[in-house]
């Protein structure tokens, strides 16, 4: 045991110290905690020794706190009342009814599956606090690895190995426009009709595959997009839209509300699909407040 740990009292004397403290009287004491008189004085007598001072003053007519005696009396009742509660805390910690869960999240996900998930939760767990932090695919997974978070709202293509998800929402891309574009006035689009418009992306590290994907997606309508930007989040490609710099692909779901001066028009053929996720690290230590939250995400999948 570390040194700083090891003390030469226990916590029946703290037990049997606070008794005498609260009624002031060793023998009314020694029959409420159920123990013999003398043994009750030896008991306080090693733990005045222990602490190196007098706890009480003691004459054949009243006992009485020292000034030391009252300032630990002071402290000992909280510290018994939290051993108390103690027990009972772990347990609902194990089962998720307390505790802090860490969660991450992409854009898609606030704007889609994210808030009803959140709700849902809340309701049935209200003693969890739950802390979101929004960031990319490849950050969320360092992220679970480290600890750091427990599950993340992602895109799921190839996880590392020791991962599980639950497939979300899966929805083809539209294109945003700026609304005075001479293509905002069709009603649909195809990639191949952006052959010359300027496009906004996201770096390729953020979440390759979904970059990947969308690439092989211009290249099988023979186009070779022109990248002129790369940011994130996702959704800050619609300010860059707005100023004239070019176009952006994005979600349906994500697009509802968008500025007026922007416009998100379908596109029809091949068309790149993003996918949302709940992915987590699997673990038999997994906590129980995770194990709450993946329930309350449920199993459907949504397609577009």
């Amino acid at each position: 045991m570390p040194r700083e740990y090891q003390f030469n009292f226990e916590i029946r004397h703290l037990i049997y110290f606070r008794e005498v403290a609260r009624m002031l009287h060793f023998r009314r004491a020694a029959e409420s905690l159920g123990v013999a008189q003398p043994a009750l004085s030896r008991q306080i007598a090693q733990f005045e020794q222990a602490l190196g001072t007098s706890l009480f003053t003691r004459s054949q007519r009243r006992v009485e706190l020292t000034p030391a005696g009252r300032h630990l009396f002071e402290k000992t009742e909280p510290w018994l009342r939290q051993l108390k509660r103690l027990p009972s805390e772990l347990v609902s910690i194990a089962q998720g009814e307390t505790g802090i869960l860490r969660v991450g999240f992409t854009g898609l996900a606030m704007a889609t599956v994210l808030p009803g998930v959140l709700r849902e939760f809340q309701r049935s767990h209200p003693g969890v606090r739950v802390e979101l932090n929004e960031s990319p695919t490849a950050t969320q997974l360092e992220s679970i690895r480290a600890g750091d978070i427990s599950c993340g709202f992602m895109h799921p293509d190839s996880l590392p190995d020791g991962f599980h998800h639950q497939l979300l929402l899966r929805e083809r891309n539209g294109v945003v426009l700026p609304a005075d574009h001479p293509l905002a006035k069709r009603r649909t689009l195809k990639l191949r009709d952006l052959a010359a418009v300027p496009l906004v992306l996201f770096p390729r590290y953020n979440n390759p595959s979904f970059y990947d994907r969308t690439l092989s997606a211009f290249s099988e309508a023979g186009v070779t997009p022109q990248i002129v930007e790369e940011i994130w989040p996702r959704a800050n490609a619609v300010g860059l839209v707005r100023s004239g710099l070019g176009a952006t692909l994005m979600c349906p779901s994500e697009a509802k509300l968008l500025p007026e001066d922007v416009t998100f028009k379908p596109l029809s053929g091949p068309t790149p699909e993003s996918r949302l996720a709940l992915a987590w690290l699997e673990s038999p230590q997994a906590s129980g407040t995770l194990t709450a939250f993946l329930a309350a995400s449920g199993q459907r999948v949504t397609k577009k």
